[in-house]
């Protein structure tokens, strides 16, 4: 029940005071009911959880009150939830349904590895698929598949490096546990069934783009700085933290805890780990990241012990070389308040147009890349001179006046910034910046910038 617009809408204590704080108040009064919260609108929804959720949903547009605005805004937020993943299965339904024959829609031409039908046996914990799995509704099964939806994901992610692509790969990877359904006699979970199933259609998708990481080149007029040209991914993209699965308390040593791990959603790990081949990557990531045994990941790829121990010993060395130095075992925490404080005066800087109050707040090697355009620039000098064409009022080339929102992507610090161009009287998307910082936390290292189409990911608006 929803008390008022300062009470925490899970356990009904007050929230704290934002002190003059300006932006969105918070919704929950710690990290724990925020997660309870979310266990609640993503719990399992098996047997008859649709009709369940859908009945969930009438309550909630019963609460409806258009007064005070903060409790409408939280139980418009926890039914727009509702009803996205109501969408979700019904989306993953329609598409079992219509996809009637195996060959039907694939993300490859033809199919380059076979889908499994048994595994092994996971802990008891993991949510077991029935042994009747044959006799569920189209329904019933997407209800089924959406409750390992997220973390699916995030594995494609990790894959891939793209979001757009993540999403596709998880609709793939459903699509085809639909048809590989009558070769699953429930020998296995229903977890890990799903993670060899989407692996393989990423090894899929793989084997047909062929992409590898090239370097940047030098763009004709323009002072890169004199650092080397970084690695360029064309195809990266960010991950909202708004999206992750929601973790209990860290085990390292679970499979299903490693998975959620924010470390291996970085950035830098995500470009590190495009430099693999897609097997090797796979590889690493059901060894290292899901925390699979050798024999557990040879069976999922089809191959030998021997070869997986091989490929993984390739496939460190290689992790390590792509990495910052001192960021070599790609181990990270959370946001410290430091870089927190960072980031606001990197956000009222930009917003004044202050460019020696922006340049304090980067380290002199910085790097900025632009995915997937051409743009690059390694140092300090580089970077301020090219940001002054387009930001000093002064420049015939001037683009407007900005505003910025703090976001979190792949466990980072993020911020998107809007432009109103002169003339105008709204802001508009225009860059999604994702932020690394240097060792001691107090200056800005690298900033990897992203096109403007993924803010409704972040829950950023696309104008304000």
């Amino acid at each position: 029940m929803l008390v008022g617009a300062v009470s925490c809408p899970v356990c009904e204590r007050p929230l704290a005071a934002r002190a003059g704080r300006t932006g969105r108040s918070s919704v929950y009064c710690s990290a724990a009911c925020r997660q309870k919260a979310y266990r609640g609108r993503q719990g399992p929804v098996g047997g008859g959880g649709v009709q369940e959720l859908i009945e969930d949903i009438g309550r909630q547009a019963g609460r409806l009150s258009p007064r005070p605005p903060a409790a409408l805004y939280d139980t418009v937020t926890e039914l727009s939830a509702s009803v996205a993943r109501l969408r979700r299965v019904a989306r993953t339904a329609r598409a079992t349904a219509e996809d009637s024959t195996p060959p039907a829609r694939s993300v490859t031409a033809a199919r380059v590895t076979a889908t499994p039908a048994s595994v092994t046996e996971e802990p008891a914990s993991v949510t077991e698929v029935p042994a009747a799995v044959t006799e569920l509704t189209e329904t019933d099964f997407a209800a089924l598949t959406e409750q390992h939806r997220r973390e699916i994901q995030v594995h494609c992610y990790r894959m891939t490096g793209s979001y757009d692509e993540a999403e596709d790969l998880v609709q793939e990877t459903f699509l085809r546990a639909w048809r590989a359904r009558e070769g699953f006699q429930g020998r296995a979970r229903a977890r890990t069934w799903l993670y060899r199933i989407a692996t393989n259609a990423c090894l899929d998708f793989q084997r047909r783009t062929t992409r590898r990481p090239q370097r940047y080149e030098p763009v004709p007029g323009m002072n890169h700085g004199e650092g080397e040209p970084p690695a360029r991914i064309t195809w990266l993209q960010p991950y909202p933290d708004n999206e992750l699965p929601a973790a209990e308390a860290p085990a390292p040593e679970q499979p299903e805890t490693a998975a959620l791990s924010r470390e291996t959603l970085e950035l830098v790990f995500l470009a590190a780990i495009q430099h693999l081949p897609p097997r090797r990557r796979a590889v690493l990531i059901l060894r290292d990241v899901l925390g699979l045994t050798a024999a557990e990941t040879a069976e999922a790829l089809g191959t030998s012990v021997a070869s997986v121990n091989s490929a993984l010993q390739r496939a460190r060395p290689v992790l390590r070389d792509h990495l910052p130095r001192e960021r070599a075992d790609w181990r990270a925490g959370e946001p410290t308040e430091g870089q927190r404080a960072v980031l606001e005066r990197y956000m009222a800087a930009v917003g004044r147009l202050d460019f020696d109050a922006m340049a304090a707040l980067l380290t002199e090697d910085v790097v900025l890349t632009m995915p997937p355009n051409p743009f690059w620039f390694v140092g300090r000098d580089a970077l301020v001179e090219f940001v002054r064409v387009s930001l000093d009022p002064a420049s015939p080339m001037f683009l407007g006046h900005w505003r910025s929102l703090p976001a979190r992507a792949n466990g980072q610090l993020a911020v998107g910034h809007y432009i109103r161009r002169p003339g105008t009287s709204v802001h508009r998307a225009q860059v999604l910046d994702v932020l690394r910082y240097d060792g001691g936390g107090d200056r800005i290292a690298e900033i990897t910038s992203f096109e403007p189409h993924l803010f409704p990911a972040f829950g950023l608006p696309l104008r304000l």
